[in-house]
């Protein structure tokens, strides 16, 4: 990173911390123990496979937790740059300052509203017609949620090294029991047990274009269904109906872009690796889709997945302007009906 940045990586840690201090609380104590393990690693610069004294990981909890009691109620702090100051939540402009110094930053809200910040270097920039792609590698500062990919605004944020992080976690989960399931079809494409740490990168590139094909999906999504549908998710209370509409829209998003261009390739694995990170939620509302993955592993011909793609991308754009449909009528009161409408409407 250039000398004379240093302010800016503060102030933007610190409106990571400030994130963090007000929304760390909404996860599991197990998933949050899990998050902030992996946070230590990240903040103290310490390898995947490298041990960790978990006395000093305690210490560091603590002293975490003591400075999110003394933060969390300031505001997110303005950003320093070449003698100006900008909006956290500024995207466009501070990467129209930040690109030529070979970073890229994001300020946006994820899901619930929770707003994230990371900043990272920048590995490329890519124009296209509807959007810009901006892909990071080592990330510099970042809050305890650090997702592999958000799209916001018209531009797509591809986070390398989130996305190596959360395949390595899938690999330790893995190799508990080694099954036979899509996970385990994917990792075997790469060698993890001559040399995990070169199979690791690997498997990150080759993974790269599958999350950017979603992405991809997302920002048509978000074309079709238009912005009443962001409105109607934020409105919506943290509930199982705020999940099955999100389910909804990464189906639409899938379908349209995801599937066909993992289908497209001549190239196994990455197919593999998105079965294998569907939620319960989604296989519940797709089971047409488990069957046609089945079909593929059993025969070895993709033709059944194929086959659902033009009534899968018809089923989900149909039933996202249903949903709007309901929502119209009643804003306040729809969530019961939203709900039980997309229970309704497996595929």
């Amino acid at each position: 990173m250039e000398p004379g940045l240093e302010s800016l990586l503060s102030a933007v840690q610190r409106n990571c911390h400030i994130s963090d201090a007000r929304h760390a609380g909404d996860y599991t104590l197990c998933v949050y123990l899990l998050k902030m393990r992996e946070y230590y690693r990240w903040e103290k610069g310490y390898r995947f496979d490298d041990s960790v004294c978990q006395s000093d990981v305690g210490d560091w909890l603590r002293e975490r937790e003591s400075l999110w009691e003394r933060i969390e109620d300031e505001p997110f702090e303005d950003l320093p740059l070449d003698g100006l100051c900008y909006d956290p939540f500024d995207d466009r402009a501070m990467n129209a300052a930040l690109n030529p110094h070979g970073l890229v930053y994001s300020g946006g809200l994820g899901q619930q509203s929770t707003p994230h910040f990371f900043l990272g270097k920048l590995l490329r920039r890519e124009t296209r017609a509807d959007f810009t792609v901006l892909i990071s590698e080592t990330e510099y500062a970042r809050d305890l949620t650090a997702p592999p990919a958000m799209t916001r605004d018209g531009t797509i944020y591809i986070r390398r090294e989130s996305l190596r992080r959360m395949i390595w976690e899938r690999f330790e989960e893995w190799r508990w029991n080694r099954l036979d399931n899509a996970m385990g079809r994917a990792l075997g494409n790469f060698d993890f047990d001559r040399d995990a740490g070169a199979a690791l990168e690997a498997m990150t590139d080759a993974m790269l274009e599958s999350v950017l094909l979603h992405e991809k999906g997302e920002v048509l999504a978000g074309q079709q269904l238009g912005p009443e549908w962001e409105q109607m998710l934020a409105a919506m209370p943290r509930s199982k109906t705020a999940f099955l509409l999100r389910a909804v829209r990464d189906h639409l998003a899938d379908s349209q872009s995801t599937l066909p261009g993992l289908l497209a390739a001549d190239d196994d694995a990455p197919l593999h690796f998105f079965f294998a990170n569907l939620t319960h939620l989604r296989k519940h509302l797709f089971p047409a889709l488990a069957t046609a993955f089945d079909d593929w592993t059993a025969s070895g011909r993709r033709a059944a997945l194929e086959e659902l793609l033009p009534s899968s991308t018809a089923h989900w754009q149909a039933l996202a302007q249903q949903v709007l449909e309901v929502y119209r009528r009643d804003p306040a009161s729809s969530a019961a009906a939203i709900g039980e409408l997309i229970e309704n409407s497996k595929l």
